[in-house]
């Protein structure tokens, strides 16, 4: 999965500190990200590409993360580059990420994305309106009036394998750009635990209902600001589908030999199909 990154190590402790001329700089724009692919290998600038701006570039940019001893910091302003460097970086889609090598640098720039889209929308105090200030001994935005406290927003959701007995339950998101087969998905609700979440969701979008909820793996989701956690369970009953044609397009039953190998090992969910494929489920 995306977040796969070993023998790199992900350092998500907020400690502040000067960037070096080797540190990463991430700047993103309208869903896109400055980046470079010379060989199909994912680049981000560094500090030593800077250009006349660079001492207020390093004194404004915000320290979000650490891959090994290489520090990532976000920019809210597009930086300039040197000439040379220049030549080679441009705006990319942040779906580049699903696909681009090597991971580490995939998982970077999509976690990136999701602290930007943060700070983006955290600006002000839902309590009072005054701008926000950030805290400076952990990653927390603070109200200088009132003193209310913002942290990163996290949605937990669950992805759901539906099993009846040599048959898994396959659906197609409705209206959405991904088109491949997946599993049913859907967010926690305030108040509600994640088992019965899934009862929920599988209720709501193919109307059956499930017993035996066993809990397989969690994975972190940038590209939509979740933690997932994937979940396999039995079929309780009947096993016709009343699709939710509002959330879904399609909803079928496979059995192991008919489901198409995933063309990406990215998500939970490629992984927990390729897991029943396989017969490990």
């Amino acid at each position: 999965m995306i977040q796969d990154i070993y023998p790199h190590r992900y350092h998500n402790e907020y400690r502040p500190c000067a960037p070096r001329p080797d540190s990463i700089l991430l700047f993103y724009d309208e869903e896109c990200v400055l980046a470079a692919m010379p060989d199909e290998k994912l680049q981000f600038p560094q500090f030593r590409h800077l250009g006349a701006n660079a001492a207020a570039v390093a004194e404004n940019a915000v320290y979000l993360f650490s891959i090994d001893d290489l520090a990532y910091f976000l920019t809210l302003d597009r930086p300039k580059l040197n000439p040379q460097a220049a030549e080679h970086f441009s705006m990319h889609p942040v779906s580049i990420f699903r696909t681009a090598k090597p991971l580490a640098q995939a998982f970077a720039g999509i976690t990136g994305s999701q602290l930007k889209n943060w700070y983006d929308t955290s600006r002000y105090c839902g309590r009072c309106g005054s701008e926000l200030k950030q805290d400076k001994k952990e990653r927390m935005l603070r109200c200088p009036v009132c003193g209310h406290t913002v942290y990163p927003k996290i949605s937990p959701a669950v992805i759901v394998g539906v099993k009846d007995g040599d048959r898994l339950l396959l659906t197609k998101y409705s209206g959405r750009a991904y088109k491949r087969y997946a599993l049913i998905a859907g967010f926690n609700e305030i108040g509600e635990s994640i088992e019965d979440t899934v009862r929920r969701e599988v209720m709501e979008e193919v109307g059956l209902k499930v017993k035996n909820i066993r809990y397989y793996k969690s994975q972190p989701w940038s590209f939509s600001e979740t933690l997932l956690m994937g979940f396999y369970c039995d079929l309780d009953g009947s096993a016709e589908i009343q699709l939710d044609t509002e959330e879904l397009s399609e909803g079928v039953w496979m059995k192991r030999e008919e489901i198409p190998k995933p063309v990406s090992d990215i998500s939970l969910t490629s992984e927990m199909i390729e897991r029943f494929r396989r017969g490990l489920e």
